[in-house]
């Protein structure tokens, strides 16, 4: 599973195996799309899932860039 780096409207792209499962907007939702996939993950154990590929930040970064 790939997720991708924050959108600039906000959430990521979540990807499994070059197919597009959807916008994550947490970990509660990376944790369903793998509960989707087959694989049954508690949102805590997300973070330090195997099998996630996090782009550009980690499951710390859900909205767009901002500065300031």
């Amino acid at each position: 599973m790939i997720v991708h780096p924050p959108s600039p409207t906000g959430g990521r792209r979540v990807r499994v195996d070059g197919e597009i499962l959807g916008l994550a907007h947490n970990v509660a939702d990376v944790a369903e799309f793998l509960r989707r996939a087959g694989l049954e993950v508690d949102p805590s154990d997300v973070a330090g899932s195997p099998w996630i590929d996090w782009r550009g930040v980690g499951p710390e970064r859900w909205g767009a860039e901002t500065s300031g």
